[in-house]
């Protein structure tokens, strides 16, 4: 039984600068790998993302993450035929509404 490798292959060490690199496990943390790759990574890294996750994989972080870049929200709706509507980081932000002035 071949035993199945979790770890990220070192030219996609650049997107994941913040954290110790050699700890991430994509077994582990999916949709962190997936949503900095989708996010920040550059045509060789998508390929490989498509390699080892699903277009569902894909659209699920579009249709539920708030914190991607509007950028690569619109991109992926666009290209994956999904309502802008649909992705909450695309949505207006909420703030509160003052309700009179204060004395």
């Amino acid at each position: 039984m071949q035993k199945k490798n979790t770890t990220l292959p070192q030219f996609l060490r650049p997107y994941f600068w913040d954290v110790k690199f050699e700890d991430i496990n994509i077994a582990k943390n999916p949709q962190f790998v997936l949503k900095r790759i989708i996010d920040r990574g550059d045509t060789k890294s998508l390929f490989w993302a498509l390699t080892k996750f699903s277009l569902e994989d894909i659209r699920n972080i579009i249709t539920t993450s708030r914190d991607l870049s509007p950028r690569t929200a619109n991109f992926w709706a666009f290209v994956m035929g999904i309502n802008p509507k649909q992705v909450p980081c695309l949505q207006k932000p909420y703030s509160r509404i003052p309700f009179g002035p204060f004395n």
